[in-house]
């Protein structure tokens, strides 16, 4: 029977694990990107955009796509860590993230509140945007709530992202421990969490005035999360390029479409009212396997089912996704691909502006209302912002004040 030690034999971790990636995948950035765009759309308040997002035609929806590509970068900023310093050294690298993140959290907060509630003090709406986000509890009472959003048992629906994240970052570690053991430690660890999950025993509590709970339940979520670390790891290797599968991912996107949303179930309602009645009987049987606050498993496999398509799609090594001629609509899809990708390399700076852009965004509109020129308008803006942001986010990065020129 095998005895654990303690650092010594952490370090490396899994010395025999297949080698990861040590460069960017092009397919990482890019679709990273496209989700942060959706995300943006998804938040700014009544956007009309937001009916043709892919959440309204399926079961999973960018929230799939940033967690698990969030578990792919991971896996290069961290898993590399663990296993070229020992679990201790990648141990204290998630730590910091996990630091990072939780004050991107705090202050993301603290910036939307004081917004909503500027907008208010002004007087120039009818409106309240402090209820509008169900803030007036932190106002009417804000010493309890000041507590709880620090200790995260006060999360507001519209800050519930972060917080999953913070706790699956935080389980990094104990996944990387097990991996010690072998892969299938980290994968029935993984799926047997999960399982737990759906029973509503890991719940978290969200408010101390009521019974709701964490919207994205870490527990439930984590299995997508350390799927994309897998994979990026190579603890799963990748997928064959086949006819069957390819048929089998798009089927199931297509047939979960009208449960996925009621979007699509309108369209059938109007042609074929008898089909319609059938997927109404079906409707409440798939509650628990769509669930999103437990991550249900058909949000599961419709994730992994579209993922497989994009990779099929995107090529070995994402080269299908770069421009190879040198015409005119070459040259813009290259730089499409360029401005996309840099978007999904600076994915926290991103989502964090994004999430408070959105809520001035949607002020503008509620001012200049929500016809076709004003919401082109407001979405081409907030577009530009967050592609600025990761631009500015990355020549922080860069230190440029440490050049030697």
């Amino acid at each position: 029977m095998a005895t654990v030690s303690p650092a010594s034999d952490f370090a490396p971790v899994a010395a025999s694990a297949a080698a990861p990636a040590r460069t960017r995948d092009p397919r990482l950035d890019f679709y990273r990107g496209i989700a942060m765009f959706i995300i943006l759309i998804a938040h700014i308040p009544n956007d009309p955009w937001a009916k043709w997002i892919p959440a309204r035609f399926g079961f999973s929806d960018a929230t799939e796509i940033f967690v698990f590509c969030s578990g792919m970068a991971s896996a290069i900023a961290f898993g590399g860590a663990f296993l070229r310093k020992g679990w201790w050294i990648g141990t204290a690298r998630v730590s910091f993230r996990i630091w990072q993140v939780y004050w991107a959290h705090i202050c993301l907060f603290f910036f939307v509140a004081m917004s909503m509630a500027a907008l208010d003090q002004s007087g120039l709406f009818e409106k309240t945007y402090v209820s509008s986000l169900n803030l007036q509890h932190f106002f009417n009472d804000p010493a309890p709530q000041i507590v709880g959003l620090f200790t995260l048992t006060y999360v507001p629906n519209y800050f519930d992202i972060l917080p999953m994240y913070l706790v699956v970052l935080a389980m990094m570690p104990m996944f990387m421990g097990l991996y010690r053991f072998g892969f299938w430690a980290v994968a029935a660890t993984s799926v047997a969490i999960w399982l737990v999950a759906q029973t509503d025993i890991l719940d978290l509590p969200a408010e101390p005035w009521s019974e709701r709970q964490w919207f994205f339940n870490p527990f439930g979520w984590q299995l997508l999360f350390f799927t994309g670390f897998a994979f990026m790891r190579g603890w799963i290797p990748a997928p064959p390029v086949s006819k069957t599968l390819i048929w089998a991912a798009a089927l199931f996107l297509i047939f979960s479409m009208p449960f996925g949303s009621w979007k699509v179930f309108t369209w059938i309602n109007a042609a074929a009212p008898d089909l319609a009645d059938e997927i109404r009987k079906v409707w409440p049987v798939t509650k628990e396997f769509r669930d999103k606050t437990d991550f249900g498993l058909f949000r599961y496999l419709h994730f992994l089912s579209l993922a497989y398509l994009g990779w099929v799609v995107a090529g070995e090594h994402g080269h299908r996704l770069i421009a190879t001629g040198q015409g005119t609509a070459a040259k813009v899809w290259q730089f499409l691909l360029t401005v996309i990708a840099k978007v999904g390399q600076q994915s926290l700076a991103v989502f964090v502006f994004s999430m408070a852009a959105a809520r001035l965004i949607g002020v503008g509109l509620d001012l200049s209302g929500r016809d076709v020129a004003s919401v082109f308008v407001a979405n081409m803006i907030g577009f530009a912002m967050i592609i600025g942001v990761a631009y500015l986010a990355a020549w922080f990065k860069s230190q440029p004040w440490k050049s030697k020129k």
